[in-house]
């Protein structure tokens, strides 16, 4: 725990999965309720999120099941305001012209196992990033580690077993992070 505080307190970026570690809910699972498929499909993001099976083949099944056409995820986006960010890395839905689903873009590192890591040595890379902190909730974001130089494990949300038990330092309150970097 003591070497991953000391890459935290000189890093020089800090990269966050988002659903279920910066914000509460799985992204797709929102989509899932919104679609009247919530309950089949968070019981597979759970089996992912956990690594029983590679992250693509979860997104995969899940998106196969869900199939949202573009209307569907206009009035999603209509009922969940959007919030714009930068630096943002994610996966890319395709659809055919008269809306329905057509698939997921599989060249997105992010669509499968070991995609975190790919877009990590790609910033790195890019930037020149010296001490890269992952902080994450998932069997795909403790993949990422490395090439991140350190790697955070996060519960505050939900805690997979598999993420606790290999992180080297894992929280459940982004506070702990805070104290750390105030030392």
């Amino acid at each position: 725990m003591d070497q991953v505080k000391a890459v935290l307190k000189k890093a020089d970026a800090v990269c966050f999965d988002v659903d279920s570690t910066v914000i509460q809910e799985e992204g797709i699972d929102e989509l899932a309720a919104f679609c009247g498929k919530g309950r089949e499909i968070a019981e597979l993001t759970s089996r992912a999120m956990g690594g029983s099976m590679t992250f693509q083949e979860s997104l995969s099944l899940r998106l196969n099941i869900l199939k949202p056409s573009v209307s569907q995820i206009k009035d999603f986006l209509r009922e969940k305001p959007r919030h714009y960010l930068l630096n943002i890395y994610s996966n890319k839905m395709k659809f055919f012209f008269e809306g329905d689903y057509a698939g997921f873009d599989e060249t997105q590192p992010t669509s499968r196992s070991g995609g975190k890591a790919e877009v990590i040595r790609l910033l790195k890379e890019k930037y020149g990033y010296q001490n890269l902190v992952m902080i994450g909730d998932g069997a795909t974001d403790l993949e990422a580690c490395p090439p991140a130089d350190a790697f955070i494990g996060y519960g505050g949300n939900v805690v997979r077993q598999t993420v606790q038990e290999k992180s080297k330092w894992f929280i459940k309150n982004f506070d702990e992070v805070i104290e750390v970097l105030n030392e």
